[in-house]
């Protein structure tokens, strides 16, 4: 087990949905916040990533759990920890919290680090990892095997410069907005996501347009972000409906 590290703040009106709830592609982008925050304190910041390795972190996977979601004006706090790695992998918990200390979302985050230049996969050497306290294990975390559409529904989406991160590619929240976007406000209006597993396949590049599509059945809905003929995401996602929120 690693160090852990907290983040306190309150939800702000920008990042609450029209049902005053935080939107969830925001929540990726405070946990990483938080992560980024911890690193910077122990000394081995994104930026020394670049200037002493010339790496990056990469996100894979996601895998959510959501009991309820905050809302606007609500006091939260962002734990997380660098759990385990392995020689290509490193796993990172999230937590959200309420005032009381109730669980209100769980995410678990498997990272790799890239070479900016090559944009290849590069391994994890201990010293980098070696702040953070986390344990060396061979066990590897396995998703779920994503299933091909049928008949799905689709709409494009164009790629915006302020989608991208100073890494120059697309932000990892951008694609969750992609995802949920296409479901509709309707849908959205009257559902939230009970649990969400969500895999980046490939970087989506500058420029140009992706086709977010998804078929639904019941409350089980499965996702695809693709762009020039290749599959860049993938998502499954369960969702339950706002008036069976856990309050």
């Amino acid at each position: 087990m690693g160090l852990t590290y907290q983040m306190k703040m309150k939800i702000p009106f920008d990042m609450a949905d029209m049902n005053g709830h935080i939107k969830l592609p925001d929540v990726i982008l405070l946990s990483l916040q938080a992560s980024g925050m911890q690193s910077i304190e122990l000394g081995i910041s994104d930026k020394d990533m670049l200037e002493q390795y010339n790496l990056v972190w990469i996100i894979t996977d996601y895998d959510i759990d959501v009991i309820r979601l905050p809302r606007f004006a609500e006091e939260i706090t962002i734990e997380t920890e660098a759990l385990t790695y392995n020689r290509l992998f490193c796993y990172r918990r999230f937590s959200i919290f309420d005032e009381a200390g109730q669980d209100l979302i769980q995410m678990m985050g498997t990272f790799v680090l890239m070479d900016r230049d090559s944009r290849k996969v590069h391994a994890v050497e201990p010293e980098i990892v070696a702040p953070y306290q986390s344990d060396f294990s061979k066990k590897m975390l396995r998703g779920p095997k994503y299933s091909a559409l049928e008949e799905p529904v689709s709409k494009d989406y164009h790629v915006r410069f302020y989608d991208l991160d100073m890494n120059g590619h697309v932000n990892n929240s951008k694609y969750l907005d992609w995802i949920f976007e296409v479901m509709g406000a309707d849908f959205l209006m009257k559902h939230i996501p009970k649990k969400i597993h969500l895999k980046y396949v490939k970087e989506v590049r500058p420029g140009g347009q992706i086709t977010s599509s998804y078929d639904l059945e019941d409350l089980e809905s499965n996702h695809q972000i693709s762009s020039d003929g290749d599959v860049n995401a993938q998502a499954m996602i369960t969702w339950q409906e706002i008036s069976q929120e856990k309050q």
